[in-house]
């Protein structure tokens, strides 16, 4: 562990054909040892699979919705006090959110299983961008725990 100073966060660059860094850091999500080609093979064919799925809307402006859908803003962390444990509501930090919210994505498209990986992350994000699917079930049973246990808001620090 580093005593003298935090590790300094590298800013992502945009992503060439589309300038979004919300799709750079979805493709270096996607990669698996270190195969960086594939995951811009699948991250792009899921974005070519939204637009010609959805003709009328921006498949940029649907894959941004669509994170922004399964965001989830709060979450429970285990506490220990006094030989009990409790599960404590915490308000998400902005990049934590964006993480969660692409790794369940990836996560819920690669369990689906038989159809290729870039037309498993088209359908997750086009559910999510209507607000239905395995993303948006994920982020409200986050939530509903972190309701069920607000009574242990008081343990947060």
């Amino acid at each position: 562990m580093a005593r003298r100073h935090r590790a300094e966060q590298r800013e992502l660059l945009p992503d060439p054909r589309y300038g979004n860094e919300l799709v750079t850091y979805m493709i270096n999500a996607v990669m698996k040892r270190g195969k960086k080609s594939t995951a811009v093979k699948i991250v792009y064919g899921a974005i070519e699979d939204i637009k010609d799925q959805m003709k009328d809307a921006d498949p940029i402006e649907v894959f941004t919705q669509a994170i922004e859908n399964v965001t989830p803003r709060l979450e429970v962390k285990s506490r220990r006090v006094g030989g009990a444990t409790y599960q404590v509501p915490l308000e998400v930090k902005p990049k934590r959110q964006i993480a969660l919210a692409t790794r369940w994505l990836i996560q819920f498209a690669g369990n689906r299983r038989g159809i290729p990986m870039r037309r498993a992350l088209a359908i997750e994000l086009m559910d999510a961008y209507r607000g239905q699917g395995n993303g948006i079930k994920k982020r409200d049973d986050t939530h509903k725990m972190a309701q069920a246990n607000k009574a242990f808001a008081h343990y947060r620090w």
